[in-house]
């Protein structure tokens, strides 16, 4: 049998696991596992799995997932994010559409202090989704804001989606936390012209606040209600600014950040035992969940380069089909947006990485670029029915006069928004790769 036959039979056996809903790391490790004792038996195939376990311990910037993730659910468990969407709240809220801006730049906020898309969606459902529906807004609209924002915490550093990118792609994670600085900054602002433009056109979609209420609401409140942005913003300084400059490495960062969160939520009297209960048991979960799936994509990764199925997809596609690299890498993120219709992100990232990586820097393209790339498509695969991750989270968080036809309908303006974003990172690389190279060599991890 042909390595090409080979690698496709695995292909499809690991396909048919997932069909018949058997868990991501499981069907993966297990075709991974057999793979390698069919083909090599004693001769090194029992190995694979036992070295692929060996290199994720002892892969040091992994310590960073379980305390971004941490901090994430300390944020979202202790509602600090209430006063700073009053904020938003009071200072948007006299313009059409208003409150939906500040609701993306609650997102962008909380993004920049957890890296989950879940704690965003959390957060934003809990706490703006019901005062936006009170004052008059567009459901459909609305939804879509929330889980468009929400999307951004797997792109704005400190992003969990692109720590696991790194660990697959052996890239550094701090190049490829500056690398989704700018493309992030740029979809959230193409979300903000989005709704500003389209509130100016209907205004009945989002109303702003009634003069009664704004006359209400004294300058002195108003900037009293600013404060209520010093304690991220001293999360963001102590987490990002200390690493930036040099102070702290990546891990040592990500622990100040789970730190910060924990001495926020005491500043703010609500760490309760059940709010740490919460978070530290969702914290090992998630933890636990992606490394059982780091561990399997290794394994099938060693796999794949054993076989040199790489090579042979690369000479399939440039040699008999002639494409162009660039044709190539199209075709490998049209697959990324069909897969997203039926897989969540990191089953993506752990079927295909093993594939796509290595053909990537083969067809001689950046691998931090294309992390970026990545990421966004991810963020298309979290809002694209019929499996979507945000769109169930978001059903289940929503009120009851919120349907599942809502949902679906509210995404296709903020996907058309992220594809728009993709082609704009595609055509001009520099805005993933500009950041990463002013601070190479200087940072830690």
């Amino acid at each position: 049998m042909s390595y090409e036959m080979i690698a496709t039979l695995m292909f499809s056996s690991m396909m048919l696991m997932l069909l018949t809903g058997q868990r991501v790391f499981g069907a993966i490790g297990f075709i991974a596992v057999v793979s390698a004792l069919l083909l090599w038996g004693d001769k090194g195939g029992y190995d694979i799995g036992f070295a692929a376990a060996m290199k994720l311990m002892k892969w040091y910037p992994l310590l960073t997932l379980p305390m971004f993730i941490y901090m994430g659910y300390m944020l979202s468990e202790s509602r600090i994010a209430d006063d700073l969407y009053r904020m938003f709240h009071v200072w948007f809220g006299p313009i059409p559409g208003g409150l939906a801006i500040g609701t993306i730049g609650l997102m962008v906020i909380i993004s920049a202090m957890n890296g989950l898309s879940v704690a965003g969606m959390a957060i934003g459902a809990t706490i703006a989704l019901p005062e936006l529906l009170r004052r008059g807004y567009d459901k459909q609209m609305i939804t879509g804001v929330i889980q468009g924002g929400s999307s951004l915490g797997i792109l704005i550093p400190p992003s969990v989606v692109l720590v696991l990118y790194g660990m697959i792609a052996r890239q550094p994670v701090s190049q490829l936390w500056l690398a989704g600085v700018f493309p992030g900054l740029l979809m959230a602002t193409l979300f903000i012209v989005y709704i500003a433009v389209r509130c100016r056109i209907q205004p009945e979609l989002g109303p702003p606040l009634s003069r009664e209420e704004r006359d209400a609401i004294t300058w002195k409140e108003r900037f009293a209600l600013l404060r209520a942005g010093i304690l991220p913003f001293m999360i963001f300084f102590l987490m990002n600014g200390l690493f930036l400059m040099g102070v702290t490495s990546l891990v040592e960062s990500s622990a100040v950040g789970a730190l910060a969160a924990t001495l926020a939520a005491v500043i703010k009297r609500r760490l309760t035992k059940e709010v740490f209960e919460n978070t530290v048991r969702k914290t090992l979960g998630i933890s636990c969940m992606f490394m059982w799936i780091i561990l399997a994509a290794l394994c099938f990764g060693a796999v794949f380069d054993g076989l040199g199925a790489v090579r042979a997809i690369e000479n399939f596609f440039l040699g008999r089909l002639g494409l162009e690299p660039w044709q190539v890498l199209v075709l490998m993120q049209l697959s990324f947006l069909l897969m997203g219709t039926f897989l969540d992100d990191t089953a993506m990232l752990v079927i295909v990485a093993p594939l796509y990586v290595p053909l990537v820097k083969m067809l001689g393209f950046d691998l931090i670029w294309y992390g970026v790339l990545y990421t966004i498509t991810c963020q298309i695969a979290y809002m694209t029915p019929p499996f979507g991750y945000n769109l169930f989270l978001m059903r289940a968080m929503s009120p009851p006069e919120v349907g599942l036809k809502d949902i679906y309908m509210s995404v296709i303006p903020f996907v058309a928004v992220m594809l728009l974003t993709l082609i704009i990172v595609m055509l001009f690389p520099e805005l993933a790769l500009w950041l990463p190279e002013q601070f190479r060599g200087k940072l830690q991890g």
